[in-house]
């Protein structure tokens, strides 16, 4: 990667990214280490230079092929939410997508094991983290439905698409204790929430509502 791309558009000014994070705090976000990761990550470079400029701003932008770059607030709630009972150390993220969630989460985890059904998609992900020298990341080209058994259990599951209902496979594979944070519902009616796995029950809390692309199945080369 050039390196104008890691001086360039959104990254001009400190203080736009300061105005980010203020945003984030007041609307409740108050982890340091995820502040500090959003303050930090060059969001700009996970998404078409045509769009840098608005980096920084705390919307959802599009990255192709029907997906989009999440919200950094949605962002630092899904990273809080995983990390507020405790140490994580093994993460399993369903749809790497552009990679900027991987991003940030990544120091705050041992392990990120990502998995992304559109292979360009999944290929660039993986060409940005490299250039930003992150690599304690996984990568796999499947369908995120069925996660990562071989890699199973997991201490924390992530959802960065929509399903309907959480598919029984990925709390099979989350640890006893673990937490997986998802968006759940239809379009226009999803809402994020925390589950976490006990010995003969799955505790839900809700997270607010939130609006994802949602999780579908088969694989896009």
């Amino acid at each position: 990667m050039e390196g104008p791309r890691l001086n360039g558009i959104g990254m001009t000014s400190a203080r736009t990214r300061e105005r980010l994070v203020q945003r984030l705090q007041e609307q409740g976000i108050a982890d340091q280490r995820v502040l500090d990761r959003i303050r930090n990550v060059p969001r700009h470079l996970f998404m078409d230079e045509a769009l840098a400029s608005r980096a920084y701003e705390d919307t959802a932008l599009p990255i192709g092929f029907g997906q989009t770059i999440s919200q950094p607030f949605v962002v630092a709630r899904m990273t809080e939410a995983l990390l507020a009972a405790g140490e994580v150390l093994r993460v399993l993220e369903i749809g790497t997508g552009c990679g900027y969630q991987t991003a940030v989460l990544s120091p705050l985890v041992k392990e990120i094991y990502t998995i992304e059904r559109i292979a360009p998609l999944l290929g660039r992900a993986r060409r940005t983290l490299r250039e930003l020298r992150i690599r304690n990341v996984n990568f796999r080209h499947d369908d995120g439905n069925i996660g990562w058994a071989a890699r199973a259990p997991f201490d924390g599951i992530l959802l960065t698409a929509a399903p309907h209902s959480v598919p029984q496979a990925l709390f099979d594979q989350l640890k006893l204790g673990g937490r997986l944070i998802a968006p759940v519902g239809p379009e226009g009616r999803q809402e994020l929430f925390r589950y976490t796995k006990g010995e003969s029950r799955i505790d839900r809390q809700s997270l607010g509502a939130v609006s994802f692309v949602p999780l579908v199945s088969g694989l896009q080369r």
